[in-house]
């Protein structure tokens, strides 16, 4: 058997002229675990180019979802980027990852903290009803350099709490925080400097960020995932995994490579 399902483009929508997200069929035997990856990719002139992807749907949807950049010169991403519905896509059968509530410790609140289409993972947990019943409060922050780039904002503000299987528990639990880094915006800053200073701004009373209550998922670029190791590390937070839960988890795994 092999170990790819060839799944068929349904959507595609291009949010900016670098990032891009598309849905796919869903193979009714594909299971996977909100915050999970699997490789997708394209068979060009016989060969396979194959790149990891996290699941931004929901892990009960009845379609495949993925939240990508636009790399010009990248080997799957230059042509991943042009698909139109009715085109094959293949998709790894075998789903893995970090990014389980079950490699930490039970906390009171959850930081889901991407760069990016780091994104893509934590928009498949923020619509996971079990995520509202392990944690308090869920806080998604979201940084880009511009605030075009902050994709799925219309979706995780009027959208989903309205919806009718999720919506109450998002409403009175998520807080969404976007924030921009190269214009202005009503957050800015990298969120790093926003963790560190604890400064959220107005409206936004969080206290400070530590290992008892807090549990931490980040996802994003290499320079990001190693100023969040170190910020967390200093206040005593340890990196779970599914043989040694703790207090936060990263996926290194992850497209924006």
């Amino acid at each position: 058997m092999s170990a790819f399902n060839t799944e068929t483009v349904t959507q595609v929508h291009h949010w900016t002229d670098r990032l891009f997200s598309f849905t796919v069929t869903r193979d009714p035997a594909f299971r996977f675990v909100a915050g999970q990856f699997t490789m997708i990719g394209l068979e060009v002139e016989g060969k396979k180019l194959l790149r990891a992807y996290s699941m931004a749907s929901a892990s009960y949807d009845d379609h495949l979802e993925f939240f990508s950049i636009k790399v010009p010169d990248g080997p799957l991403t230059s042509r991943l980027q042009h698909v139109k519905p009715g085109d094959p896509v293949l998709v790894g059968r075998k789903p893995t990852g970090t990014l389980l509530a079950d490699n930490m410790h039970p906390g009171e609140r959850l930081y889901l903290l991407g760069t990016g289409t780091g994104l893509a993972p934590f928009m498949s947990i923020i619509r996971e009803p079990d995520i509202y019943e392990r944690f308090r409060q869920v806080v998604l922050i979201h940084g880009c350099r511009h605030v075009s780039d902050l994709a799925y904002e219309e979706y995780i503000t009027k959208i989903l709490p309205a919806d009718e299987f999720i919506g109450a528990q998002v409403s009175k639990q998520l807080l969404y925080y976007p924030t921009v880094t190269r214009e202005p915006f009503r957050h800015n800053g990298r969120i790093t400097q926003i963790l560190e200073t604890g400064n959220f701004g107005p409206g936004i009373d969080l206290p400070p960020l530590g290992p008892k209550d807090d549990r931490v998922m980040l996802c994003g670029s290499p320079a990001f995932l190693d100023d969040m190791t170190t910020l967390l590390e200093v206040r005593g937070f340890t990196e779970g995994s599914s043989s040694r839960p703790g207090e936060y988890v990263i996926e290194k795994a992850f497209v924006e490579k």
